[in-house]
């Protein structure tokens, strides 16, 4: 009878505990960022005036074009071709600092910049640990402003505030260093051209 008792306890006890854990708490957390966050509940998916999804606010993407302003380097290359992984696998190459790949393709950046009489900030040659950080320091941005604007044929204080404003400042005010959103700067600088273009 004892033992009978008990089993039925514990089993009252799993199955309270799986109520909270499996279903209570996760529609509770579902539902205060559907309600508070929606943005950033549902992948921070950024759109065109299309209202068609162009990519997430929280993942890097590729910029090869001198109009744009270009991102982090990265590992992972999720989002081009056709086998494409659309759930932005993430990771780093996992070369070690003696691997002669990883030397090489650092030097081969850097001679890149040295050639354009670029400084190569870390941002821009080295890849991060996730390989889908979608910032780039102020300083980054700043080094491909000169280039940006031959290429777009724009003044400096068409585009500073737009890198102002897509600038994400520290975690909790105290974390991390400001980082620019670089898609989100992007998508901006097309649409002030777009813009400009309609006001012709």
């Amino acid at each position: 009878m004892y033992i009978f008792r008990e089993t039925i306890r514990a089993v009252r006890m799993t199955l309270v505990l799986w109520l909270l854990t499996a279903i209570i708490y996760p529609l509770a957390i579902v539902v205060v960022g559907q309600v508070f966050f929606p943005f950033s509940a549902n992948g921070s998916i950024i759109q065109n005036i299309d209202a068609k999804p162009i990519g997430s606010a929280l993942i890097g993407q590729v910029f090869t074009s001198d109009q744009y302003f270009h991102g982090r380097p990265s590992a992972v290359r999720y989002s081009q071709g056709k086998k494409a992984n659309p759930t932005g696998i993430s990771g780093a190459s996992n070369l070690a600092p003696s691997n002669p790949e990883l030397t090489n393709r650092i030097l081969e950046q850097g001679n890149q910049f040295r050639d354009e009489n670029l400084e190569p900030f870390a941002d821009l040659i080295y890849t991060s640990g996730s390989g889908l950080d979608p910032h780039i320091s102020l300083k980054a941005a700043r080094q491909q402003l000169t280039r940006v604007l031959r290429i777009r044929g724009v003044r400096e204080d068409e585009i500073l505030p737009l890198i102002n404003k897509y600038t994400d400042g520290r975690f909790l005010w105290i974390f991390g260093e400001p980082g620019v959103n670089v898609l989100r700067l992007n998508y901006a600088l097309d649409l002030q051209e777009i813009n400009r273009k309609e006001n012709q």
